[in-house]
């Protein structure tokens, strides 16, 4: 039995720079587990709608890329391994929504990913959930390790 999830929210003390708005940030330790990227998800996009996050980008666009890159960060990061845990880090602001996901892992080179939109690759799965990540979201880094991934959506 995988133990419940534990949800932390912060709230900035004073307004960010130039706005009235304060940042929030969300915050959830998650356990390799497959299981439990649904409640996750959920958890965090409710989060964010409560936070003033558009409907659209909180139901479809939040829940699409942290559904893949926790998936990933599950099978391929921590490659299954129980004893290791993934971080989530949503910090929600006036401006922006950044979504940062980490796991334990040895990390990988994204800029080896092949293109799967190429003729050669379209029946292969690898490669396609970075590539819709990179659709969705305004911007997309990865620390030098390659094992946590910041997903960066503009709020206008």
């Amino acid at each position: 039995m995988t133990a419940p999830l534990r949800l932390y929210v912060r709230r900035s003390e004073t307004p960010e720079p130039d706005s009235d708005a304060r940042r929030v940030q969300i915050s959830l330790r998650v356990p390799t587990d497959l299981d439990v990227v649904e409640e996750t998800v959920d958890l965090v996009a409710r989060h964010c709608l409560a936070c003033g996050v558009p409907p659209r980008a909180a139901r479809f666009i939040v829940r699409v890329v942290l559904c893949e890159t926790l998936a990933n960060a599950i099978v391929h990061g921590n490659q299954m391994d129980p004893s290791k845990r993934v971080e989530v880090r949503v910090e929600v602001g006036s401006s922006e929504v950044s979504l940062h996901v980490r796991d334990e892992g040895n990390g990988f080179n994204p800029g080896l990913i092949p293109d799967p939109t190429e003729p050669d690759r379209i029946d292969l799965t690898q490669g396609r959930g970075l590539f819709l990540i990179r659709q969705l979201v305004d911007e997309v880094h990865f620390n030098e390790r390659g094992n946590a991934i910041c997903m960066i959506m503009r709020r206008e």
